[in-house]
């Protein structure tokens, strides 16, 4: 049922309501004809599909254990806490916390690992199996199951207590990476965490290359000359900087990190930066530079694990390394808000895009705004949309689009194409071209998503986008504006806002010609 058809007197009361609200001032966003990668990455709005990509993870697994309890007295013995142990849990840590993330974006994942002969490799093999992961593992009297033992207590980390020898644990050689088990496989990772189990490194890339399988290496150490051939390699900071140096600025990470890439013939490098985001460089490709996606840091135990699972997903997906990284950065960012070592869900990589798409501002394309508001309404958001040529911005296109603003929570302006302004209002014109006008309505505080539109009229797009609120400058009747029926078939509202006498674009341009 069509809602009654609103005047632009009785907008009034609605608009004075509205009046209190704070018109919001986000940071514009740069129009996305400029050729800026994070901008062009940011077109995709779905989460690849993994359920096809087959991942082979090989190094140091671990098994993580958590004694979670409460601590409300000191020892008689010594000055320490004591705690009574309530809870017993077990994870998946190292490479096997690799695998897991991998799996819990959907891959198929086998995970090859040195374990010894006791009780926490059984305990290993089973928490693995139980995520439906492939467990090949290599059994060695000399090796001990690397258990990392985490005293919890009202999600704070007491103590860590590390079960390990690593000096009599063997490493797994080229020859036990066969041929057979790499063709069954679309993406390598090698998760190093120096405790032995790749210290055969170099042999198994080299072994691994001629597969042509990509190679994705979680780097450990200060020599990274074990890793030469690899596809990609993802060093956090720390790690980057003890092998090339102390970097002060992005320009010496990107010419250190050049360098680097250079040295072992590398494909790509990713470098995470904790609170300053991630840096992806690419042969022949501009440094791409990404500002963390992480709100509340809890924990960063992990963390790495993640970053080099999700981007593994997606190149084993087709994906770009640009591509990858963005969603990796985007993982990473949610993981950090977990206790202990956690992962990722398709849902949760999902639902985080949709919040960067929804926070961002600027020129978007007519796709791009069709998903901007099918998320903000389905997250309960009123859209407003208004349209027309904005030649030349003035106080009378700048006060109805305020008022349109605080009519709802997103307003979208769509904006007449050259060709269609030159249909509308003669062949001088437009004064401005299409791009020009919208990068100026994009710096608009009051405007969230400038679209442009080719047609002679927007009902087509306002029909397809079904905004909460349809509206135009008060010199407009309600009946007469384009896109008016789907709107109020859909359940919206179409309204004429003020309209400041004597102001035009038209005026304007007289003005200017007689003077």
């Amino acid at each position: 049922m069509p809602v009654a058809r609103k005047s632009p007197s009785k907008s009034a009361s609605i608009l004075g309501e509205a009046a209190s609200k704070e018109i919001r001032v986000n940071p514009v966003k740069p129009h996305d004809n400029i050729q800026n990668p994070s901008l062009i990455l940011f077109l995709m709005s779905q989460v690849p599909d993994f359920s096809k990509v087959r991942a082979l993870v090989i190094g140091d697994v671990m098994l993580d254990r958590y004694w979670h309890g409460d601590t409300s007295r000191i020892s008689p013995e010594a000055p320490v806490p004591v705690m009574r142990v309530t809870d017993d849990d077990y994870r998946l840590g190292g490479a096997a916390n690799v695998a897991f993330n991998m799996a819990q974006l959907g891959c198929q994942v086998s995970v090859m690992g040195v374990v010894g002969n006791d009780e926490a490799a059984d305990e290993l093999q089973r928490q693995i199996e139980m995520k439906q992961i492939r467990f090949i593992p290599e059994v060695s009297e000399n090796a001990q199951t690397i258990v990392k033992l985490r005293v919890m207590s009202r999600h704070q980390q007491l103590m860590r207590l590390d079960f390990e020898n690593t000096k009599t644990s063997p490493a797994i050689s080229a020859q036990q990476v066969s041929s057979d088990l790499l063709k069954d496989h679309d993406v390598v990772i090698l998760s190093d965490y120096a405790k032995g189990a790749l210290s055969q490194c170099g042999e198994l890339i080299a072994a691994i290359k001629k597969s042509g399988v990509p190679i994705l290496v979680d780097p450990k150490g200060h020599d990274f000359s074990k890793y030469s051939g690899a596809s990609v390699i993802t060093p956090n900071m720390s790690e980057f900087e003890a092998v090339v140096g102390e970097c002060e600025s992005d320009a010496d990470v990107e010419s250190q990190g050049r360098d680097l890439m250079s040295q072992l013939q590398l494909d790509a490098l990713l470098v995470t930066r904790s609170e300053k985001g991630i840096t992806l460089l690419q042969g022949g490709e501009s440094p791409w530079h990404m500002p963390t996606q992480a709100k509340d840091v809890f924990d960063v135990t992990g963390a790495g694990d993640t970053v080099i699972a999700t981007l593994a997903a997606c190149v084993g997906a087709g994906e770009s390394y640009q591509s990858a990284a963005r969603w990796a950065n985007i993982a990473a960012g949610i993981v950090v808000g977990k206790s202990g070592t956690s992962s990722v869900t398709v849902s949760e990589l999902q639902a985080a895009n949709d919040q960067l798409h929804l926070s961002s501002r600027g020129v978007f394309s007519e796709s791009e705004v069709k998903q901007l508001v099918k998320t903000a309404q389905a997250q309960g958001e009123k859209v407003v949309v208004t349209n027309g040529c904005f030649d030349i911005l003035h106080a009378g296109h700048v006060t109805y689009l305020q008022e349109a603003a605080k009519l709802g929570d997103r307003l979208v302006v769509a904006v007449n194409s050259d060709e269609t302004v030159r249909e509308l209002k003669g062949p001088e014109r437009p004064v401005n071209p299409v791009d020009n006008r919208m990068t100026v309505l994009s710096a608009l505080a009051c405007v969230d998503w400038v679209v442009r539109f080719d047609e002679m009229t927007p009902e087509r797009l306002i029909c397809e986008l079904k905004p909460d609120f349809l509206v135009k400058g008060g010199d407009n009747d309600p009946a007469n504006i384009p896109g008016n029926q789907c709107v109020w078939d859909a359940g919206g509202q179409v309204f004429a806002l003020t309209y400041v006498d004597g102001v035009s674009t038209t005026q304007i341009v007289e003005s200017i010609k007689k003077k």
